[in-house]
């Protein structure tokens, strides 16, 4: 008897929730008070009931080669997460050198059963802006002879993806999936990781140590607004904005994200004459969202340009879902302005936004023509999965 992909599936969140939890205590502050925000805010599950809200999760991990993507979208798999999107971070105001995807429930029920969703990064190395070809070669070489994943572990996944989860196996298998993303103590080696942090503090995170982590665990709030200002009140440094769409008396819509700002954490480091000695970095952090309506392609034409105008947002959407509707402007189930479909992915702004907000310096990339060649295609290749597109996935949840 196998179990359920959505019990697996939550019984992995919970089981992330948990380490992490006690990797980075303020985050439990932060899930704390989301709940209590959500408990006071609820009466309404046009976005998702009560209890889906508070068990919903996203996580955020970082990879240093389509190899170890590869391997992680095998992982996923087992839990009925695929990938969904293709964000380059590169292209955004404060570029980061990734390429990222999204790895999700595509199924409606899925998602209403558990929407644990995994926001995950690549190292960009082939973009010659960021890295020479000597540093890339480097790199390479580096995250090469690494092994993230146990392989037995990666082929267990696969034929759990295949055939289901027995029983008996399953509690072992999600302890040793969520031990993949707990943070190593090994030493750093000081000098590779200061070169790498010159590039980016994003590289230096994934190419710079051995073991990927989790950098982030994300609850989703019913009222951001509320959260931000009750966790500022407890005495935790939020980030200075929430980023996103700004608060409305309209539909909310898309994406709304906040954090509290990366803390300094203990880490072990090496110097180059072998001597092992304790300080801290600062990479990882405490990241809240609150989810609206998912935008047609028209609507989201008409968000990039509300955007630019954020001061004048209702000239640019109605105060109603049924105005929203009647203009084609997000999606409904069965076309009924009751009945929204839930945004379930990210906006590569917000996401660049919360790496920057909680970085000390931004990358320089080199002013040069990009001739890397990643794109959707290119990453559904090398991972040999297909990257779902989110809009006909909305398009199906909405029909």
């Amino acid at each position: 008897m196998t179990v359920p992909t959505s019990q697996l599936r939550a019984s992995f969140a919970a089981t992330l929730s948990q380490m992490y939890g006690a990797e980075v205590p303020a985050y439990t502050t932060l899930v704390e008070v989301t709940s209590e925000v959500n408990r006071e805010c609820a009466g309404s599950d046009r976005l998702g009931s009560l209890a889906r809200v508070t068990a919903e999760r996203h996580g955020a991990i970082r990879v240093g080669s389509a190899a170890e993507l590869a391997d992680t979208a095998d992982l996923f798999a087992a839990f009925g997460m695929f990938p969904v999107g293709f964000y380059d971070l590169r292209a955004a105001k404060s570029p980061v050198p990734v390429v990222s995807t999204a790895f999700r429930p595509i199924d409606p029920d899925e998602l209403d059963a558990n929407p644990f969703r995994v926001f995950t990064s690549m190292l960009a190395t082939a973009d010659t802006r960021f890295f020479s070809a000597e540093l890339r070669a480097r790199v390479d070489h580096f995250v090469a002879r690494r092994q993230l994943f146990d392989p037995a572990l990666i082929a267990q996944a696969r034929r759990i993806a295949a055939d289901g989860c027995p029983r008996a196996e399953a509690g072992d298998f999600v302890r040793r999936a969520a031990a993949a993303f707990a943070l190593s103590r090994d030493p750093i080696d000081k000098a590779w990781y200061d070169e790498l942090s010159a590039v980016s503090a994003v590289a230096a995170d994934i190419a710079g140590v051995r073991t990927t982590h989790i950098n982030h665990l994300t609850p989703r709030v019913l009222d951001i607004d509320e959260l931000y200002a009750r966790m500022t009140a407890r005495g935790v440094t939020m980030i200075e904005a929430i980023q996103g769409p700004p608060r409305t008396t309209g539909p909310a819509v898309l994406l709304r994200q906040t954090s509290f700002r990366a803390l300094a954490e203990p880490r072990r480091f090496r110097a180059p004459d072998g001597t092992v000695f304790d300080g801290t970095l600062r990479v990882r952090f405490g990241e809240v969202e609150a989810r609206g309506v998912a935008l047609t392609p028209a609507g989201r034409a008409r968000y990039d340009a509300a955007m630019t105008d954020p001061e004048h947002w209702d000239r640019y959407f109605p105060d109603d879902d049924t105005a929203m509707a009647a203009q084609g402007l997000a999606y409904y189930r069965g076309g009924d302005p009751t009945k929204p479909v839930v945004y379930e992915d990210f906006l590569p702004a917000s996401a660049a936004g919360i790496f920057r907000s909680n970085l000390d310096s931004d990358a320089a990339p080199v002013q040069i023509s990009d001739e890397s060649g990643y794109s959707p295609d290119w990453m559904s290749g090398a991972i040999d999965h297909h990257i779902h597109d989110p809009y006909a996935l909305y398009e199906k949840a909405a029909s």
